[in-house]
């Protein structure tokens, strides 16, 4: 990290610029939400010690009531794509490895309650198998990677290259997780969604909530790919979109099987909403009126509950009549399996 023209921010390879030269967090030094677009010119010493230390993260947790939390990269991309802007492979590997060694020390120093998704160097389908197995060795708990390879000029995840990468993280019981804007062309915040003639803070508005359903084409493309049937123990998460979306695509996709692919999706034994019951999580923060009717269309054992802390949208200062509201209906089942059960289980915690 090195400062210039006035900012501080990730260098990598030298020259190249990674990240945003900002905290990336909304949360200033005395524990108050910033909203807006003010965050963009908050750097490190301008946020909590919560957004990057071990032990004001924990004791964040502590306040919020919160004991064990998944966290995502920031500076390498949510999908790790940031690393690729070097030439240099062996470079390449090497940050994967730093990054994922300072994961499991980030885990260890938080008292095993702050879990880090190890990143993927899937440009490399054969290092990134080796990988998977030195992160599982590491104490890590599942890996994040790259909704789009095909835009690096990699196979798509269709195909049986990325064969091995399926069967070790199945082997290992590493869950594979797709947040939002992980990859170049998912990661938009401003240029697509909204229209030129908005201001800042509306379009920042509009692209994040575009962003949320970039997801959908993952999943979608992932159930017709036939990879859940082919491996029906590995699990795939959905992270940072949302749910409520999810029973009608779901629903869309279980049509179009039948209605415009019935000799190409033969293959697949049951229909694409049985696959995300079985293999697949959403996860949701804000949302209020969707939880029931989704938990409903899937049942309590694919939803998650994220804070999605330090970022925009995070739920802080903890708001709980918006919880309660959002659980209205549910029975203490599924309340337990949307808040403990389901990532104890996937994610190999203690609780």
């Amino acid at each position: 990290m090195a400062e210039r023209g006035g900012k501080r921010r990730w260098w990598f390879d030298k020259d190249i610029p990674i990240g945003l030269p900002i905290a990336s967090s909304v949360i200033d030094t005395e524990g108050r939400k910033i909203t807006g677009t003010a965050f963009f010119d908050m750097d490190n010493e301008m946020v909590h010690r919560a957004s990057f230390e071990p032990e004001a993260r924990t004791a964040m947790l502590d306040v919020l009531g919160i004991h064990a939390q998944i966290m995502y990269p920031n500076v390498a991309g949510f999908g790790n794509q940031n690393f690729l802007k070097s030439a240099d492979n062996e470079l390449r590997l090497l940050s994967v490895s730093i990054y994922n060694d300072a994961l499991a020390e980030f885990q260890e120093d938080t008292g095993q309650r702050v879990f880090g998704m190890a990143l993927l160097p899937w440009w490399d389908l054969e290092a990134a198998v080796a990988e998977v197995k030195r992160a599982h060795s590491n104490g890590l708990r599942g890996i994040v990677t790259c909704a789009n390879p095909e835009e690096a000029g990699m196979p798509d995840m269709a195909t049986s290259d990325w064969n091995p990468v399926w069967e070790i993280c199945s082997e290992l019981k590493m869950p594979i997780n797709f947040h939002i804007g992980s990859s170049k062309g998912n990661l938009d915040f401003f240029g697509k969604a909204p229209w030129p003639s908005f201001g800042a803070e509306r379009k920042l508005a509009v692209g994040s909530a575009n962003l949320f359903m970039g997801n959908a084409r993952t999943v979608g493309n992932l159930i017709y790919s036939g990879v859940p049937e082919r491996f029906p123990e590995l699990k795939f998460v959905s992270v940072e979109s949302g749910i409520g979306w999810l029973p009608f695509f779901l629903e869309v996709l279980d049509h179009q099987m039948y209605e415009t692919a019935p000799n190409e999706l033969s293959d697949l034994s049951i229909l694409p909403s049985e696959y995300f019951k079985r293999q697949f999580y959403g996860c949701f923060w804000f949302e209020k009126s969707t939880i029931k009717p989704t938990i409903d269309f899937l049942g309590n054992q694919s939803v998650m509950f994220e804070t999605d802390f330090p970022h925009p949208t995070c739920l802080y200062p903890r708001d709980d009549d918006s919880l309660y509201a959002a659980l209205e209906g549910l029975s203490n089942d599924d309340i337990r399996a949307i808040f403990q059960d389901n990532a104890a289980s996937l994610y190999n915690i203690a609780v």
